[in-house]
């Protein structure tokens, strides 16, 4: 059985920037992690900066995906994946499960817990890790509005980091850092022979957000009320919240001058809020951490694993005692935000498909009721992988990156065709937006058919 055909409803009025503020810094707190603390520093740490060209890029691409994942929801209340679900009833069933196949692995709980026993000086990691995957169950699934507590810790997280690379900007990042710069702009286009194809894939995918993550800004921006979302229940905990059994399929608005108008201002504000939360912070964030990361340890023989932010927090102890250890527990913060962040966006994509195309009439499955079933299923899995000893985090979140850019060549021609064929003809993807996702579709797809030839080649 298909999904039911849209209710028609007016577009509800704009919000000001002040009030909206949030899906974005959530999508760059999350990608603080995996991108921006461990990936780009890795690789500035081992080829130097000639590379940070493609992390503009990867972010300008992401802008404009997120944009019409963005466009979709706005419009219709419906996350990207229920609109897949209507060009291909399985469609979002796809997207979910490659989320929960990249995702699935405790990287970045492994990372945060090696992090912290830096910073500590001793610890078991695997301890560590298990207490952190529980700790992140526990709040997801007992928060009342599970989008305040994500946002909340967001917010901190990005605080933490942002603080420090103010003071970093002063006591750590050296004149060669500056310099080296140069070489970003007079290498574009240019990839290190060093890198390999899932590497500069994954690190393209993990600039800022990533893979899967891009698509869950419909459910955040969804549960901050932004356009049509204002008309879809907010995603609560079954146990502490008002859980609500109702699928979330969406409305549709008559493109009159009214409407016309509240969707301008929507579309404007929906717009800055991205710009001046995820991308502007994403760059930041990215380029400060990879000039670090220059200054500090490029040209060291460093391993080939996360122990490069150990020797990275040593060498900035050696220039000022307390700073390298802020440096792990800065990172030990953030790596644990984004673990918790990356949990609660699989769970939703898979709760919102389950429930709206395959469970519909189901009382007793609620959206919060699977929700918390895959998240805790997430963190148990993590933590059986933990209890065998696969627990390396380089290798983990490489495989979580390239799976990731995967999906974004998948869903990029996706987004262009919702976008095209289900919203009001004035309010469809046209002109450069659309040159734009189809250059990126083409872009992730090439780099994915070399990362899938380059793993099949170590195979046989």
């Amino acid at each position: 059985m298909g999904l039911p055909g849209f209710r028609h409803a007016d577009l509800p009025d704009a919000q000001p920037l002040r009030k909206v503020l949030g899906p974005g810094v959530i999508a760059a707190g999350v990608g603080l992690a995996s991108g921006e603390f461990v990936i780009w520093p890795y690789i500035s740490a081992n080829v130097g900066l000639v590379f940070l060209w493609a992390a503009v890029v990867g972010v300008v691409a992401q802008y404009f995906l997120n944009m019409e994942i963005e466009r979709y929801t706005l419009a219709t209340g419906e996350t990207a994946l229920t609109g897949f679900s209507r060009l291909g009833r399985h469609w979002g069933l796809v997207f979910a499960l490659m989320a929960v196949l990249a995702n699935i692995w405790p990287g970045w709980a492994t990372s945060s817990a090696t992090v912290l026993t830096y910073a500590v000086g001793r610890g078991d990691v695997t301890i560590i890790a298990v207490v952190e995957l529980l700790v992140i169950a526990a709040a997801l699934t007992l928060s009342p509005v599970v989008y305040r507590t994500l946002e909340a810790t967001q917010f901190i997280k990005v605080g933490a980091v942002l603080l420090f690379l103010v003071i970093a900007l002063f006591l750590a990042i050296t004149g060669d850092a500056y310099r080296g710069l140069g070489e970003a702009v007079t290498h574009v286009g240019q990839v290190p022979g060093q890198l390999g194809a899932a590497l500069v894939l994954g690190a393209m995918a993990f600039a800022g957000a990533g893979g899967g993550q891009n698509l869950v800004q419909s459910n955040w921006i969804r549960d901050k009320n932004m356009g049509m979302g204002e008309r879809i229940p907010r995603l609560v905990s079954p146990v502490t919240g008002e859980d609500q059994a109702a699928p979330a399929t969406g409305y549709t608005f008559e493109p009159d001058e009214a409407n016309l108008g509240r969707w301008r201002a929507w579309w404007r504000v929906a717009n800055t809020e991205q710009l001046v939360s995820f991308v502007a912070i994403t760059i930041v964030t990215i380029f400060l951490m990879s000039m670090l990361a220059y200054s500090t340890v490029f040209g060291a023989q460093t391993a080939n694993d996360i122990t490069f932010l150990k020797t990275e927090g040593e060498v900035l102890g050696q220039r000022l005692s307390w700073f390298g250890v802020f440096f792990w527990a800065v990172g030990a913060l953030s790596l644990f935000a984004a673990s918790m962040g990356i949990c609660d966006y699989v769970a939703r994509m898979v709760a919102d498909v389950v429930k709206t195309v395959y469970l519909p009439e189901s009382t007793r499955w609620t959206e919060s009721r699977v929700y918390s079933l895959v998240v805790w299923f997430i963190v148990l899995f993590g933590i059986a992988m933990l209890t065998v000893g696969f627990d390396q985090p380089i290798t983990l979140l490489v495989i979580s990156a390239s799976v990731g850019g995967i999906m974004m060549f998948l869903y990029s021609a996706l987004l262009a065709l919702l976008n095209r064929k289900l919203l009001p003809g004035p309010i469809r993807i046209r002109g450069y937006r659309l040159v734009i996702v189809l250059l990126t579709f083409a872009f992730f797809g090439y780099f994915s058919v070399l990362t899938l030839i380059d793993q099949f080649g170590k195979l046989f």
